[in-house]
């Protein structure tokens, strides 16, 4: 309005100084002020050259006449993963009518890409794992029975194999490049639905969930049926893995993670190479450096990673790290975070000698340290649950335990009064850090002398909110937090 205004008074002017003087003057045309006006992306380009590289995948599970877990248990799984209540039509139980001997029955579905033209698919571990058959639909509708390559829990990164030839593969894209607030979409088959587009922006990146990698965050509708599928970026590569979602009320809300597809890579390339990852460990037991912490102790910023325990025996006690350290560089990298440290030293090969330095009271030095391997993840046995009963969930397998009683040898041998023994770990527990063999003496705040006390204890435990467990594994007691599963 201020422009047209000034532009009537001046003409005023002129129209005025006409009749004054007699004389035609002429107006001058003022030119308009254009606005920068940024459009909307357009991703039909995208889906077109990227499209034909993602696959919609099934598994399948052979069961007998009345055996528990012939549902469809991946789908249930996935509800469980994402926190959705299970809808009353989906069936927990065999029916008595279905199922043979060995029949082959449907177990769920999930997504992934094409890594390359010879048949590799990366996806994610959980879709499938305890699958006995696992086929890959194609979007030209051709199928295929895949062979699982290899699979890692800790990343949720697995890679299987089909037999074909010259298959559209994926671009890899450059994490580094990766900016906030950047546009993505996602491809895959949520709830079943192939080839499903969706589309958001990068909320955050290295955002920690407490899982070995820091995950990407978008608002990109994820949903169940959507895991192992890629994540891309405008460029057409893709990024990351689609991978979880956070959420309260069941449904999606805006807040999706991706495992970063530069982890994802070294993983594969592994499983390709040797079936399994390796990953270094020290035998630490490390903490965030508080700002208060650091300034008392005359370092500064809060950075690094607080030494809370040192395994005996370990490659840390031997070069001489103590309890209280802070260790500020791994191979000369700065660690700005304590979880950047278990990351840094996974992705060194076992074996390797490298320098860790450490800050001691008050100065800091450099300590070698020869890596070693982390062990390899025990497969977890399927449970078999008697004929025609349907197993009891308890607390304990809820968050993915099973425990027993600890023998009175073993306590005096530990020197404690109590706790229980983890016979068995998966799901939430297990990406917690608990295994097989480990004593768990307190939870939630609570010792526990027995599987009783565990199971009441638990049973009043929030598994909306993050547990604590206070677990003995060999000499070394250690925190563990079970976080819920969404």
């Amino acid at each position: 309005m201020m422009h047209i205004l000034n532009w009537k008074q001046g003409r005023s002017c002129l129209v005025a100084g006409t009749l004054a003087l007699g004389t035609v003057l002429a107006v001058m045309p003022v030119q308009p002020v254009i606005a920068q006006v940024r459009t909307l992306p357009d991703f039909t380009d995208l889906v077109e050259a990227v499209g034909p590289s993602v696959v919609n995948i099934r598994t399948v599970e052979k069961v007998k006449a009345g055996a528990a877990g012939s549902a469809d248990e991946q789908m249930l799984e996935f509800f469980r993963r994402f926190g959705i209540p299970v809808p009353p039509n989906m069936p927990r139980t065999p029916r008595p009518d279905r199922g043979q001997p060995d029949e082959e029955q449907p177990r769920g579905v999930g997504s992934g890409f094409i890594l390359s033209t010879d048949g590799l698919v990366m996806t994610n571990a959980h879709v499938v794992e305890g699958a006995d058959e696992v086929l890959v639909t194609l979007t030209d509708k051709r199928e295929f029975k895949a062979k699982i390559i290899g699979t890692d829990k800790r990343t949720d990164v697995a890679l299987v194999k089909i037999e074909a030839a010259g298959l559209p593969a994926v671009k890899i894209g450059d994490i580094s490049r990766l900016k906030v607030g950047e546009w993505v979409m996602a491809i895959g088959s949520p709830f079943g639905l192939e080839n499903t587009v969706t589309a958001g922006i990068v909320s955050a990146k290295q955002r920690d969930t407490g899982d070995y990698l820091p995950f990407i965050q978008t608002d990109v509708a994820i949903n169940p049926g959507n895991s192992g599928g890629p994540l891309i970026n405008m460029r057409g590569e893709v990024v990351g893995i689609n991978s979880q979602i956070y959420s309260r009320s069941g449904g999606f809300q805006g807040i999706s993670f991706a495992i970063p597809i530069d982890e994802a890579t070294r993983v594969a390339d592994q499983l390709r190479t040797n079936g399994r990852v390796t990953r270094g460990r020290i035998g630490v037991q490390i903490d965030q450096v508080s700002k208060d912490v650091a300034e008392s102790i005359g370092l500064g910023k809060p950075q690094g990673a607080l030494v809370r325990g040192v395994e005996a025996g370990s490659p840390a006690e031997k070069a001489g790290i103590e309890a209280g350290d802070i260790i500020t560089k791994f191979e000369g990298k700065v660690i700005d975070r304590a979880t950047d440290l278990p990351r840094m030293v996974g992705n060194v090969k076992p074996g390797t000698r490298t320098t860790i330095t450490v800050f001691r009271r008050g100065s800091t030095r450099d300590l070698n340290v020869t890596i070693a391997e982390v062990e390899a993840e025990k497969p977890v046995r399927k449970a078999q649950a008697p004929e025609n009963k349907a197993p009891a969930a308890g607390p304990a397998q809820v968050i993915g335990l099973v425990v027993s009683e600890l023998p009175e040898a073993v306590k005096k041998e530990l020197k404690v009064k109590g706790g229980v023994k983890v016979d068995a770990s998966e799901g939430a527990a297990a990406r917690a850090g608990l295994r097989e063999g480990d004593v768990i003496l307190a939870i939630a705040n609570t010792e526990v002398s027995s599987v009783k006390d565990f199971e009441a204890v638990l049973a009043k435990t929030d598994k909306s909110k993050v547990i604590n467990v206070l677990f003995r594994r060999g000499e070394v007691a250690q925190f563990a937090l079970i976080r819920p599963l969404r």
